[in-house]
Protein backbone atom coordinates (compact mmCIF):
# COMPACT_ATOMS: atom_id res chain seq x y z
CA UNK A 1 0.00 0.00 0.00
CA UNK A 2 1.47 3.27 -1.07
CA UNK A 3 1.78 6.05 1.73
CA UNK A 4 2.08 10.14 1.89
CA UNK A 5 5.45 10.96 2.86
CA UNK A 6 4.84 12.29 6.22
CA UNK A 7 2.07 9.99 7.42
CA UNK A 8 2.14 6.28 8.19
CA UNK A 9 -1.05 4.62 9.38
CA UNK A 10 -1.18 2.92 12.88
CA UNK A 11 0.33 -0.50 13.00
CA UNK A 12 -3.43 -2.08 14.04
CA UNK A 13 -4.60 -0.59 10.55
CA UNK A 14 -1.84 -1.66 8.59
CA UNK A 15 -2.46 -5.37 9.95
CA UNK A 16 -5.81 -5.00 9.22
CA UNK A 17 -5.20 -4.15 5.49
CA UNK A 18 -3.17 -6.40 4.91
CA UNK A 19 -5.41 -8.97 5.47
CA UNK A 20 -7.15 -7.88 2.04
CA UNK A 21 -4.04 -7.35 -0.15
CA UNK A 22 -4.58 -5.96 -3.43
CA UNK A 23 -3.29 -8.40 -6.78
CA UNK A 24 -2.97 -6.98 -10.45
CA UNK A 25 -3.34 -9.35 -13.19
CA UNK A 26 -2.46 -8.79 -17.04
CA UNK A 27 -5.95 -7.93 -18.80
CA UNK A 28 -7.18 -11.53 -20.94
CA UNK A 29 -8.22 -10.98 -24.82
CA UNK A 30 -11.25 -11.33 -25.25
CA UNK A 31 -12.32 -14.76 -27.82
CA UNK A 32 -14.69 -12.28 -29.25
CA UNK A 33 -14.04 -9.85 -32.30
CA UNK A 34 -16.38 -6.91 -33.10
CA UNK A 35 -17.45 -6.60 -36.61
CA UNK A 36 -17.09 -3.54 -38.79
CA UNK A 37 -20.14 -1.87 -39.69
CA UNK A 38 -19.99 -2.10 -43.53
CA UNK A 39 -24.55 -2.48 -44.11
CA UNK A 40 -27.06 -0.81 -42.24
CA UNK A 41 -28.85 -2.96 -39.55
CA UNK A 42 -32.14 -1.61 -37.95
CA UNK A 43 -32.49 -2.98 -34.15
CA UNK A 44 -35.65 -3.67 -33.29
CA UNK A 45 -38.25 -5.68 -31.21
CA UNK A 46 -38.17 -9.36 -31.93
CA UNK A 47 -40.74 -10.85 -34.48
CA UNK A 48 -43.25 -13.54 -33.88
CA UNK A 49 -41.19 -16.07 -34.97
CA UNK A 50 -37.94 -15.78 -34.62
CA UNK A 51 -36.52 -19.03 -37.10
CA UNK A 52 -38.48 -17.51 -39.83
CA UNK A 53 -40.03 -14.30 -39.84
CA UNK A 54 -37.78 -10.93 -40.20
CA UNK A 55 -40.71 -8.83 -39.57
CA UNK A 56 -40.83 -7.27 -36.29
CA UNK A 57 -43.89 -7.59 -33.94
CA UNK A 58 -43.86 -3.96 -32.50
CA UNK A 59 -45.82 -1.59 -35.03
CA UNK A 60 -43.72 1.36 -34.47
CA UNK A 61 -40.59 -0.99 -35.49
CA UNK A 62 -41.89 -2.40 -38.29
CA UNK A 63 -43.54 1.24 -39.30
CA UNK A 64 -39.77 1.90 -40.03
CA UNK A 65 -38.73 -1.87 -41.49
CA UNK A 66 -41.15 -0.65 -44.25
CA UNK A 67 -40.36 2.70 -44.65
CA UNK A 68 -36.97 1.22 -45.14
CA UNK A 69 -38.15 -1.01 -47.78
CA UNK A 70 -40.48 1.25 -49.40
CA UNK A 71 -38.03 4.14 -50.22
CA UNK A 72 -35.78 1.44 -51.92
CA UNK A 73 -33.26 0.15 -49.28
CA UNK A 74 -32.00 -3.48 -49.58
CA UNK A 75 -29.69 -5.97 -48.22
CA UNK A 76 -30.29 -4.17 -45.09
CA UNK A 77 -29.79 -6.94 -41.90
CA UNK A 78 -32.17 -6.94 -38.57
CA UNK A 79 -31.09 -7.32 -35.30
CA UNK A 80 -33.46 -8.28 -32.43
CA UNK A 81 -31.38 -9.07 -29.59
CA UNK A 82 -30.66 -5.85 -27.77
CA UNK A 83 -33.43 -4.59 -25.67
CA UNK A 84 -34.74 -1.56 -25.43
CA UNK A 85 -32.88 -0.69 -22.85
CA UNK A 86 -29.82 -0.69 -24.18
CA UNK A 87 -31.03 0.93 -27.27
CA UNK A 88 -30.67 5.50 -27.64
CA UNK A 89 -33.42 7.12 -25.93
CA UNK A 90 -34.65 3.49 -24.15
CA UNK A 91 -36.40 3.15 -27.50
CA UNK A 92 -36.38 0.92 -30.66
CA UNK A 93 -36.01 0.85 -33.28
CA UNK A 94 -32.79 2.21 -34.01
CA UNK A 95 -30.31 2.38 -37.33
CA UNK A 96 -27.09 1.12 -36.99
CA UNK A 97 -25.03 2.84 -40.30
CA UNK A 98 -21.39 2.87 -40.95
CA UNK A 99 -20.32 6.14 -39.95
CA UNK A 100 -18.75 8.82 -42.29
CA UNK A 101 -15.70 9.15 -40.57
CA UNK A 102 -14.49 5.24 -41.44
CA UNK A 103 -14.88 4.42 -37.43
CA UNK A 104 -15.54 0.71 -37.91
CA UNK A 105 -17.60 0.68 -35.05
CA UNK A 106 -20.34 2.69 -37.24
CA UNK A 107 -23.16 5.45 -35.79
CA UNK A 108 -25.89 4.60 -34.34
CA UNK A 109 -28.97 6.56 -34.64
CA UNK A 110 -32.63 6.80 -33.20
CA UNK A 111 -35.75 6.59 -34.67
CA UNK A 112 -36.26 10.18 -35.59
CA UNK A 113 -33.19 10.15 -37.43
CA UNK A 114 -33.86 7.50 -39.85
CA UNK A 115 -35.83 9.45 -42.54
CA UNK A 116 -32.66 12.37 -42.70
CA UNK A 117 -30.43 9.12 -43.16
CA UNK A 118 -32.05 7.95 -46.24
CA UNK A 119 -33.17 11.04 -47.42
CA UNK A 120 -29.02 10.93 -47.75
CA UNK A 121 -29.11 8.07 -49.32
CA UNK A 122 -32.29 8.26 -51.74
CA UNK A 123 -32.47 11.83 -51.75
CA UNK A 124 -35.13 14.24 -50.52
CA UNK A 125 -39.04 13.59 -51.63
CA UNK A 126 -39.49 17.73 -51.41
CA UNK A 127 -42.18 19.64 -50.42
CA UNK A 128 -44.59 17.28 -51.33
CA UNK A 129 -43.27 14.43 -49.44
CA UNK A 130 -43.66 12.07 -52.26
CA UNK A 131 -47.58 12.79 -52.62
CA UNK A 132 -49.90 14.12 -55.53
CA UNK A 133 -50.17 17.29 -54.79
CA UNK A 134 -50.56 19.63 -51.72
CA UNK A 135 -54.45 18.60 -50.98
CA UNK A 136 -52.54 14.75 -50.58
CA UNK A 137 -50.16 15.65 -48.34
CA UNK A 138 -52.29 17.47 -45.98
CA UNK A 139 -54.90 14.86 -46.10
CA UNK A 140 -52.13 12.34 -45.23
CA UNK A 141 -52.05 14.09 -41.86
CA UNK A 142 -55.30 13.35 -40.55
CA UNK A 143 -54.56 9.72 -41.51
CA UNK A 144 -51.61 9.78 -39.33
CA UNK A 145 -53.69 10.88 -36.42
CA UNK A 146 -56.25 8.43 -37.12
CA UNK A 147 -53.73 5.10 -37.54
CA UNK A 148 -52.18 6.62 -34.10
CA UNK A 149 -55.11 7.47 -32.39
CA UNK A 150 -58.17 4.96 -32.63
CA UNK A 151 -56.65 2.43 -34.36
CA UNK A 152 -54.02 1.78 -32.39
CA UNK A 153 -56.08 2.32 -28.98
CA UNK A 154 -58.00 -0.65 -30.47
CA UNK A 155 -54.66 -2.56 -31.24
CA UNK A 156 -53.39 -1.78 -27.55
CA UNK A 157 -56.81 -2.79 -25.83
CA UNK A 158 -56.20 -6.11 -27.98
CA UNK A 159 -53.06 -7.33 -26.99
CA UNK A 160 -52.49 -8.98 -23.30
CA UNK A 161 -50.89 -6.70 -21.10
CA UNK A 162 -47.16 -7.81 -19.31
CA UNK A 163 -47.37 -9.48 -15.89
CA UNK A 164 -47.92 -6.61 -13.38
CA UNK A 165 -45.55 -8.26 -10.85
CA UNK A 166 -42.68 -8.08 -14.31
CA UNK A 167 -43.39 -4.58 -14.86
CA UNK A 168 -42.92 -4.03 -10.61
CA UNK A 169 -40.06 -5.31 -10.44
CA UNK A 170 -37.88 -4.18 -13.52
CA UNK A 171 -35.36 -1.70 -13.49
CA UNK A 172 -36.70 0.33 -16.26
CA UNK A 173 -39.74 2.13 -17.02
CA UNK A 174 -41.95 1.26 -19.84
CA UNK A 175 -42.04 3.89 -22.27
CA UNK A 176 -44.99 2.99 -24.16
CA UNK A 177 -47.64 5.37 -25.17
CA UNK A 178 -50.56 5.08 -22.86
CA UNK A 179 -53.92 4.94 -24.06
CA UNK A 180 -55.41 8.03 -22.80
CA UNK A 181 -52.26 9.78 -25.43
CA UNK A 182 -54.62 7.71 -28.06
CA UNK A 183 -58.17 9.07 -27.90
CA UNK A 184 -59.71 12.39 -28.60
CA UNK A 185 -61.67 13.25 -26.37
CA UNK A 186 -59.21 11.16 -24.12
CA UNK A 187 -61.28 9.01 -21.54
CA UNK A 188 -62.52 10.36 -17.98
CA UNK A 189 -60.94 9.65 -14.66
CA UNK A 190 -61.70 7.06 -12.44
CA UNK A 191 -62.81 9.34 -9.69
CA UNK A 192 -65.49 12.35 -10.18
CA UNK A 193 -64.28 15.78 -9.36
CA UNK A 194 -66.30 15.81 -6.62
CA UNK A 195 -64.33 12.82 -5.19
CA UNK A 196 -62.40 13.03 -2.17
CA UNK A 197 -59.84 10.79 -3.61
CA UNK A 198 -57.21 12.41 -6.30
CA UNK A 199 -57.95 12.04 -9.80
CA UNK A 200 -56.19 8.55 -10.91
CA UNK A 201 -56.39 5.93 -13.58
CA UNK A 202 -59.12 6.10 -16.36
CA UNK A 203 -61.69 4.58 -17.04
CA UNK A 204 -61.59 3.08 -21.26
CA UNK A 205 -64.96 2.76 -22.66
CA UNK A 206 -64.23 -0.40 -24.80
CA UNK A 207 -67.53 0.18 -26.44
CA UNK A 208 -66.60 3.48 -27.92
CA UNK A 209 -63.16 2.55 -28.77
CA UNK A 210 -64.38 -0.45 -30.87
CA UNK A 211 -66.55 1.57 -33.02
CA UNK A 212 -63.89 4.23 -33.86
CA UNK A 213 -61.84 1.37 -34.91
CA UNK A 214 -64.78 -0.22 -37.17
CA UNK A 215 -65.21 3.38 -38.37
CA UNK A 216 -61.69 3.97 -39.31
CA UNK A 217 -60.67 0.63 -40.89
CA UNK A 218 -63.90 1.31 -43.21
CA UNK A 219 -63.17 4.68 -43.87
CA UNK A 220 -58.92 2.92 -45.07
CA UNK A 221 -60.24 0.61 -46.95
CA UNK A 222 -62.90 3.22 -49.39
CA UNK A 223 -60.30 5.52 -49.56
CA UNK A 224 -57.73 2.96 -51.00
CA UNK A 225 -60.31 1.70 -52.87
CA UNK A 226 -58.29 -0.25 -56.27
CA UNK A 227 -55.08 2.34 -56.09
CA UNK A 228 -52.03 0.67 -55.83
CA UNK A 229 -50.75 3.26 -53.27
CA UNK A 230 -53.03 5.41 -50.63
CA UNK A 231 -53.99 8.94 -51.63
CA UNK A 232 -53.11 7.69 -55.30
CA UNK A 233 -49.46 8.72 -55.34
CA UNK A 234 -47.37 6.91 -57.83
CA UNK A 235 -44.81 5.85 -55.17
CA UNK A 236 -45.01 4.74 -51.55
CA UNK A 237 -45.44 7.10 -49.04
CA UNK A 238 -44.53 7.15 -45.03
CA UNK A 239 -48.41 7.00 -45.43
CA UNK A 240 -48.10 3.37 -46.79
CA UNK A 241 -45.26 2.71 -44.69
CA UNK A 242 -47.18 3.45 -41.42
CA UNK A 243 -50.76 1.58 -43.29
CA UNK A 244 -49.20 -1.38 -43.57
CA UNK A 245 -47.77 -1.59 -40.23
CA UNK A 246 -50.72 -1.81 -38.44
CA UNK A 247 -52.15 -3.95 -41.07
CA UNK A 248 -49.53 -6.54 -40.42
CA UNK A 249 -49.95 -6.26 -36.88
CA UNK A 250 -54.18 -6.40 -36.69
CA UNK A 251 -54.47 -9.06 -39.48
CA UNK A 252 -51.68 -11.23 -36.73
CA UNK A 253 -53.73 -10.49 -33.65
CA UNK A 254 -55.02 -13.18 -31.58
CA UNK A 255 -58.09 -11.15 -31.25
CA UNK A 256 -60.66 -12.03 -33.36
CA UNK A 257 -62.59 -8.77 -33.25
CA UNK A 258 -60.17 -6.71 -34.32
CA UNK A 259 -58.85 -8.92 -36.81
CA UNK A 260 -61.74 -9.79 -39.25
CA UNK A 261 -62.20 -5.75 -39.53
CA UNK A 262 -59.58 -6.27 -41.84
CA UNK A 263 -59.65 -9.58 -43.13
CA UNK A 264 -63.15 -9.06 -44.26
CA UNK A 265 -61.94 -6.38 -46.87
CA UNK A 266 -60.04 -7.63 -49.50
CA UNK A 267 -58.66 -4.90 -50.81
CA UNK A 268 -56.80 -4.02 -47.27
CA UNK A 269 -55.78 -7.59 -47.28
CA UNK A 270 -54.53 -7.60 -50.95
CA UNK A 271 -53.05 -4.57 -50.07
CA UNK A 272 -51.11 -5.76 -47.02
CA UNK A 273 -49.88 -9.11 -48.62
CA UNK A 274 -48.64 -7.55 -51.60
CA UNK A 275 -46.61 -4.85 -49.67
CA UNK A 276 -45.42 -7.44 -46.88
CA UNK A 277 -43.61 -9.19 -49.78
CA UNK A 278 -41.44 -6.21 -50.97
CA UNK A 279 -40.96 -4.94 -46.87
CA UNK A 280 -39.59 -8.96 -46.54
CA UNK A 281 -37.22 -8.80 -49.34
CA UNK A 282 -35.84 -5.78 -48.26
CA UNK A 283 -34.21 -7.87 -44.99
CA UNK A 284 -31.53 -10.20 -43.92
CA UNK A 285 -30.71 -11.85 -40.87
CA UNK A 286 -27.61 -10.11 -39.53
CA UNK A 287 -24.76 -12.61 -39.45
CA UNK A 288 -23.64 -13.74 -36.51
CA UNK A 289 -20.29 -12.56 -34.92
CA UNK A 290 -17.57 -14.95 -35.63
CA UNK A 291 -15.33 -16.26 -32.64
CA UNK A 292 -11.62 -16.02 -33.07
CA UNK A 293 -9.48 -18.02 -30.87
CA UNK A 294 -7.05 -15.03 -28.35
Amino acid sequence: MSTVPGLSLPKPLRHFFALFPLYTHASVPSPYTAQPVTAPTLWIHAPRDETSDLLSSDVECLKWQAYLALRGLSQVYVRSDVSQDGALEGRLPNLHVPAKDGDPGGELLAAHLISEWVDKQKGGLGELEGYVDEAARDESRSWFSLLEGNVHAALTLSQSPPPFLASLLSPFPVKHRTIETMLNPPPAFLTGISSLIPPYGVHVDRTAVTLQYRDAIAALSDRLGTDRWFLGSTNPTKLDALVFAYLHCILHSKDNAVRIEVSRRVNLEAWERRVQELVCAAFERRPSVQNKAP
